[in-house]
């Protein structure tokens, strides 16, 4: 058996969990499909799974060498298919990592929209605040907010974000609403504990400024610092998608609307573009054409403060101290 059908057995076996059902699936016997995971593992030089009587487990270069194949496998699947002269029809899977607010809020749904415009693809979506690595665990494109460091990786820019203050009507009330952003050193602020610097931006009539702001409550998540807001524990500096509806409602309450921070930069990440499969180029194009639907991804002019967020009407909000 060649190497890349030895590949494609090894997959199957670590998808299946089972011999016998690779052996049932392609018409061997179990001694059989063991004797060639052997073959491969010879060829290595390495151990690819552990095996005992009652399951099988990946080791550390097995699992290295899966996400590989996996990688390998769905980029000869659309190469078939493309010379096969189906270009606009992308397949195998699409591996997907964002954050997680981001995810549940919009991802979900344009990812869905996606598939249904390419149903021959299927989705594999990994939601996550840390920065993942992307060659490690075998995603093939991310998105990810603010600017981005020193990276091997291809960044292609998708998209902006606003960034809104808010508090709830229950803070204010208790300890005032601050009218300048250099107010916010005197009250409790919700940080968050991926940022490498407590130092939150600020663009008013001035120009840029920033304010180095500290609390008693921090968090890796951008929705465990929007729950913290709700409930009154200070104030947070977070995407305006995640709060728009709170906001709305009055749960929220926007404040320095004047003073509204640049926009934060979304860019679709992904390992390289030397040999950028079509299923990631067709969804990063895609994503550039949604986003531009949805008004608090793409601020009009990022150099300026974002419009206020208005409440619906009957919504009432502290009186301003």
């Amino acid at each position: 058996m060649d190497r890349f059908r030895l590949m494609q057995l090894f997959v199957r076996i670590v998808e299946s969990g089972s011999f016998s059902a690779v052996a049932r699936e392609l018409g061997m016997i179990q001694p059989t499909v063991s004797k060639q995971l052997t073959v491969l593992e010879e060829q290595l030089g390495v151990r690819l799974l552990n095996r005992t009587t009652r399951r099988l487990s990946l080791t550390e270069a097995g699992r290295e060498y899966y996400e590989r194949c996996q990688r390998i496998l769905d980029e000869v699947q659309e190469l078939e298919t493309e010379v096969a002269g189906l270009q606009n029809r992308p397949t195998g899977t699409l591996r997907v990592n964002t954050p997680v607010a981001f995810g549940h809020v919009h991802m979900m749904s344009l990812l869905l929209a996606f598939q249904r415009k390419y149903p021959g693809l299927a989705i594999e979506l990994s939601l996550d605040d840390r920065y993942v690595d992307l060659v490690q665990e075998g995603i093939d494109v991310a998105i990810r907010f603010g600017e981005l460091g020193d990276s091997q990786l291809v960044a292609r820019h998708v998209g902006s974000s606003a960034r809104v203050c808010v508090a709830s009507p229950a803070y204010l009330a208790a300890h005032g609403t601050p009218k300048e952003p250099a107010e916010l050193v005197n009250h409790n602020c919700i940080t968050y504990t991926y940022l490498f610097t407590n130092e939150w931006p600020f663009d008013g009539v001035d120009g840029l400024q920033s304010v180095k702001v500290g609390g008693d409550f921090r968090a890796n998540s951008g929705m465990t610092i929007r729950a913290a807001a709700l409930e009154g524990v200070g104030i947070a500096s977070v995407p305006a998608f995640l709060v728009r509806e709170d906001i709305e409602t009055g749960r929220v309450v926007q404040i320095l609307s004047q003073y509204a921070p640049t926009p934060i930069r979304i860019s679709a990440v992904y390992p390289s573009a030397r040999l950028l499969s079509r299923k990631v180029k067709l969804f990063v194009e895609f994503m550039q054409e949604e986003f531009l639907k949805i008004p608090l991804l793409h601020p009009r002019s990022p150099s300026r403060p974002v419009p206020r967020i208005r409440s619906k009407p009957g919504v009432a909000t502290p009186a301003r101290t």
